[in-house]
């Protein structure tokens, strides 16, 4: 089935690891003019080789810090130089803690909502008065499960996560007036078994600080973390699974559809 995604230019956030390494070469494989935003430039450049080998059109890579609020519109530069940007993917995002939230500090709340749901709102706010201008565009929000039900000991996260979930409602609601739709895909458990896929800010690494933290819980604790009883026989994703949503709301066949949260968990959640 064809997408219509060749020669279009496609922005992907978090772009080296996990889930954005996954959906930037899915787009590299439908032809789409790939800018891929991240802060690993040895893992972007990787990125952009592999991307031109699957038939990228075009592939560059961003190195941008997207926690500074100055950095959306020095990426839409660069993103420019290929093009206008057709498809926005917000994916950058994940836990920066974890624990009970009456044993958090305040002053760690703000690394969550600023990681989770201010870089989306900032990269949005950037890439929006262009689709608007062209009266067409695809925001493809990556979301998670815990949005919806709220992951245990990660209350701050989880509550980024549905401001996502809701932020892409309302929006759809307002650009849909314009030609643009403005979806999300919820994805739970999406772990790579491919060390290529993390780069060297990924939490998935096994030198990773958050998954010790993790390692410090009560077994108890870290048992209630893990949803049981989801309808596949497995209730980790390899990022691969979660691209074919992306892939399909970012498309044409998609364009009757927008202000959906779409969950990609295995069945966990029925």
């Amino acid at each position: 089935m064809d997408l219509n995604l060749r020669g279009k230019v496609v922005l992907v956030t978090g772009a080296t690891a996990n889930i954005g390494r996954a959906i930037s070469l899915g787009f590299a494989d439908e032809g789409a003019r790939l800018v891929a935003v991240g802060r690993d430039a040895q893992a972007g450049d990787s990125l952009v080789r592999e991307s031109l080998e699957r038939g990228a059109q075009a592939a560059v890579f961003v190195a941008a810090d997207l926690l500074d609020p100055e950095s959306p519109a020095r990426v839409l530069a660069a993103a420019r130089e290929l093009g206008d940007v057709a498809v926005l993917v917000n994916n950058l995002g994940g836990n920066v803690g974890a624990g009970m939230f009456v044993d958090s500090a305040p002053e760690s709340w703000q690394d969550d909502l600023d990681l989770n749901l201010m870089t989306v709102l900032r990269m949005t706010h950037t890439v929006l008065p262009g689709m608007i201008e062209r009266r067409a565009g695809r925001i493809v929000n990556i979301g998670s499960t815990a949005g919806l039900v709220g992951d245990y000991m990660l209350s701050v996260y989880s509550a980024a996560k549905a401001a996502v979930h809701g932020f892409t409602k309302v929006l759809a609601k307002e650009v849909g007036q314009h030609g643009i739709t403005v979806n999300c895909v919820a994805p739970y458990g999406t772990v790579a078994s491919d060390p290529a896929f993390f780069s060297s800010g990924s939490r998935f690494r096994p030198d990773s600080d958050f998954f010790k933290k993790l390692g410090e819980a009560a077994p108890q604790d870290r048992e209630k973390m893990q949803r049981k009883g989801g309808a596949l026989p497995r209730s980790i994703a390899e990022p691969g699974e979660i691209v074919g949503a992306v892939l399909y709301l970012a498309s044409d066949h998609a364009s009757f559809v927008t202000g959906q949260i779409l969950q990609v968990d295995g069945g966990t959640l029925l």
